[in-house]
């Protein structure tokens, strides 16, 4: 039987900036935990959990000498008998290192053998002064001569500089108060690089990885730096995949309607404009990969530094069996089904929104003659969508141009992105709910962005707080992570590993469309908030901007609803009532509204609304 060693726990954060790839701005901090819990599994060996997996490595301190050699297991997951997992799967982190010796009064720190493939080709380097890190929950001491008393033992973290008081959340939902936490955690320990990275088995920015990492970390942190970072990155480094490359007009819009600073459109105008891949165009306006416009000149043009590089598309990951050789739990991966033909439904869908953003940026920038010519690019994309590829007999979405087939990538993409008519808004959703979360972690982000847009917002937290499936954030906790994984479960993705910020869509959903808390007008200036809680009771939360924490609370009782928000100076506010709601107090005073609106100026408000 386990004996388990009661400890104080401590959590020291010390330092430090530190340049990387001649960048100076990076600012990497070490955070040391105590373990949690100490527990004695065997004679000479310890088990230390640290509560939540980190990047980096251990520290101890002994005040007493071990001549004999130790052994160190690290590693991000437990077996069946409570042992740190020697085989973990996938790439689920673990190592034994050998320490020869230790010595009394000393700082030791254990040197982690380094990953070759997160350490070097495109991967991000960490500094010398850093060291080599690794994602990891739990330590194993074996053969330890002395008493476990006699040693302090630190899990030594790696991670940007980070706010945890800028932001929290909590409801009368236990599930979904896990899952935020689980994802704000996920945002914090995966920063270790100073970039958006994908995760641990590869330490590369891709576009699609960062774009929700981004809208996470804006939706818990307003220290922007490292999402601007990442962005400049992908300028010159993109991707191949298709809808990966759609994601870089998104990932520059929101940075600024979060910042309000408008260097970084006005320096990347010219290639956000080719990041849309209108280039590829055909006569009708619809964009394909396979277009013969993909040619080497415009390979090294999109940043590509092989002009043999292939573009193609990929409609969530991983995809098709056939495609990757891989024994997947399902035959066609994470997509539905999809059927990939050169004109495709979700390739198209993101076109149609990269040319509505690309219309507001060169608005911001007073391009006029960009803004009618974006705006009316958009029209026409919106128009040949819904004639080419939207099925009127079944009332929704095909895969693309001469196919048969509707998946839910297929109509969560153009639900997500305001592409599907009033009249078809029903018929789309009623065929999404028929589906499921028949996504990966990371189309989850559209799904939930489409299912909130159109008033499924029940069925959405539904899909969040899932708990009897493993396709859940739920079943990421269940099997022991602190961060969310790349895929829903290994047998999902083979090679998936357990630090991958992609999953984190419920943090940013919960405030950007659960609480409907966004930028309104850029750099915070006005804010929008649009509660959309379905059957929460109470919710209370924080979000921080560039000019401070919007806080607002949430009560329920029989039919009428309570908020009381507070916003920060330098803001206001668009609070919107929902439709149900006839009956309107703002500061304790009755009031009628026009574009069920109500305004707030900084300070205080409460808000009460009955049936």
């Amino acid at each position: 039987m386990k004996k388990h060693i009661c400890i104080c726990l401590i959590t020291l954060s010390i330092f430090y900036c530190q340049a990387q790839n001649s960048t100076s701005d990076i600012n990497l901090r070490t955070t040391f935990n105590s373990p949690v819990e100490i527990s004695e599994v065997s004679t000479d060996t310890y088990l230390l959990d640290f509560g939540k997996a980190y990047f980096g490595t251990v520290e101890l301190k002994s005040t007493t000498t071990q001549n004999d050699s130790l052994v160190i297991h690290l590693g991000e997951k437990l077996n069946a008998q409570n042992r740190i997992d020697r085989n973990p799967g996938g790439s689920i982190r673990y190592q034994r290192i050998v320490l020869h010796n230790l010595q009394a009064n000393t700082i030791t720190n254990i040197e982690v053998i380094p990953n070759k493939r997160n350490t070097s080709g495109a991967a991000i380097l960490l500094p010398n002064s850093i060291g080599v890190v690794m994602p990891f929950r739990y330590c194993e001491i074996e053969n330890l001569k002395i008493p476990i008393e006699n040693i302090e033992v630190f899990q030594k973290a790696t991670h940007n500089n980070f706010n945890e008081e800028a932001s929290s959340f909590s409801s009368s939902n236990a599930i979904l108060d896990s899952i935020w936490k689980l994802c704000k955690h996920t945002i914090k320990a995966t920063s270790f690089t100073g970039y958006y990275i994908d995760g641990d088995r590869e330490r590369i920015p891709y576009e699609a990885d960062a774009y929700i990492n981004q809208l996470s970390h804006y939706s818990v942190d307003s220290l922007y730096a490292m999402g601007r970072r990442t962005n400049a990155y992908f300028i010159k480094n993109p991707t191949w995949p298709t809808e990966w490359l759609l994601h870089t007009v998104p990932m520059f819009y929101a940075d600024y309607m979060y910042t309000g600073d408008l260097e970084p459109l006005k320096e990347h105008y010219e290639n956000l404009k080719l990041k849309t891949l209108m280039d590829l165009e055909r006569e009708d306006g619809l964009i394909s990969s396979s277009s013969p416009q993909m040619n080497e000149e415009l390979i090294i043009k999109l940043g590509f530094k092989k002009p043999d590089t292939k573009i193609k598309d990929i409609i969530d990951w991983p995809p098709a069996q056939k495609d990757t050789g891989w024994e997947l739990a399902t035959a066609e991966g994470e997509r539905d089904g999809y059927e990939i033909v050169p004109v495709n439904t979700v390739v198209n869908s993101f076109y149609y929104y990269n040319l509505v953003l690309m219309a507001k940026v060169a608005e911001f920038l007073e391009k006029d003659d960009d803004v009618v010519f974006f705006q009316n690019k958009a029209a026409t994309i919106k128009s040949v969508i819904n004639t080419k590829l939207f099925d009127t007999k079944k009332g929704y979405y095909l895969d693309g141009e001469n196919s048969t087939h509707s998946s839910l990538h297929g109509n969560m993409m153009p639900l997500a992105f305001g592409l599907v008519p009033k009249e078809h808004i029903k018929s789309v959703t009623d065929f999404i709910k028929t589906r499921g979360m028949a996504c990966s972690v990371y189309g989850s982000q559209y799904l939930l962005e489409g299912l909130y847009k159109s008033g499924e917002a029940q069925y959405a937290l539904d899909l969040i707080t899932e708990t009897e499936s493993d396709r859940s954030w739920w079943n990421m906790i269940e099997i022991g992570a602190t961060m969310t994984l790349e895929a829903w479960d290994v047998k999902y993705k083979p090679n998936s590993d357990w630090n991958h910020a992609w999953g984190t869509a419920p943090l940013n959903i919960t405030t950007r469309y659960m609480w409907g808390i966004k930028p309104k007008i850029a750099g915070f200036k006005v804010a929008e908030i649009k509660p959309q809680l379905a059957d929460l009771t109470f919710s209370n939360i924080k979000v921080p901007t560039k000019n401070g924490i919007i806080t607002a609370s949430f009560k329920k009782d029989k039919n009428t609803e309570h908020y009381s928000i507070e916003i920060p100076k330098e803001m206001t506010a668009e609070f919107t009532v929902p439709p149900i709601f006839s009956k309107i107090k703002h500061n304790g005073k009755k009031v009628k509204i026009t574009n069920n609106t109500v305004y707030f100026t900084s300070g205080v408000h409460t808000i009460e609304l009955k049936q």
